[in-house]
């Protein structure tokens, strides 16, 4: 009875982020897709002519992966920190908290909001490119499970910062301090090649390297770094972000708040 009713509940709070994507298209579906658009035609067809190849591709081939993992994480992120904080700010996370519903079945529910929203911006994205530019697939399969495990990642990191935001502003100050400036140093852009070795260290720190190039192997089969270490991280970041929101939520810190 319980197990069936944890089922109805999960698939309840996914019922209602599908429809609440969907509602409001306009504003959680279009924006990603014509931003990432506008760096395509920027960086890919205007700056790419002057920059001609890079690593042995066309400079709009080397960027394509990094813009769709960017789209990827912006889309995962801001779905679920919105939509958990509405729900602390209309006040009802507080019946889904004191609801016999299992925790793991409400984080499980707004983190898979997060990847579903995260799909329709991917393929989204995809679109626009397959029609404006040849590109292929290096390893298909490869690429559909990278692509869950980063939308997973920023749907957690978007639940923790709503789980400890106080006000709407809050939401955004990650995204604007923290991701902007970590993705534009990754290497979407550019290649470890041609940056002096002190920067090449700053760059190795940067977690959002190894997603990009991940990324960029599933389209290109090339890599900056192991494949195998890059996902391994990936799974290690996961798990302690699950845990911790996880403790938040246990803990009661949401309604104290």
């Amino acid at each position: 009875m319980i197990k069936m009713f944890n089922f109805i509940a999960f698939f309840t709070i996914i019922r209602r982020e599908f429809f609440r994507i969907i509602r409001i298209w306009p504003q959680t579906v279009l924006p990603p897709i014509i931003t990432i658009f506008l760096y395509f035609i920027i960086f890919g067809k205007i700056l790419g002519l002057k920059v001609g190849y890079m690593s042995g591709y066309k400079y709009i081939q080397y960027i394509i992966p990094g813009l769709l993992m960017m789209s990827i994480i912006s889309s995962a992120y801001a779905n679920v920190s919105s939509s958990f904080f509405s729900s602390k700010f209309q006040k009802y996370i507080e019946e889904l908290l004191i609801s016999p519903i299992s925790f793991f079945v409400l984080i499980n529910g707004f983190i898979f909001g997060g990847v579903i929203r995260a799909f329709f911006i991917f393929n989204g994205v995809c679109f626009f490119v397959f029609f404006l530019n040849e590109f292929y697939f290096y390893n298909f399969y490869f690429l559909i499970f990278v692509f869950f495990l980063t939308s997973l990642l920023f749907s957690l990191f978007g639940l923790f910062n709503a789980i400890l935001a106080k006000k709407f502003d809050d939401i955004s100050l990650v995204p604007t301090f923290v991701l902007t400036p970590l993705i534009y140093f990754s290497g979407i852009f550019f290649s470890l090649d041609l940056l002096p070795k002190v920067l090449k260290i700053i760059v190795y720190l940067n977690p959002m390297f190894y997603l990009v190039n991940i990324f960029r192997y599933s389209f290109l089969g090339i890599s900056e770094v192991n494949i195998f270490y890059s996902v391994f991280l990936i799974f290690l970041v996961i798990f302690f972000m699950y845990i911790f929101c996880l403790y938040f939520l246990y803990s009661g810190f949401v309604i104290k708040r």
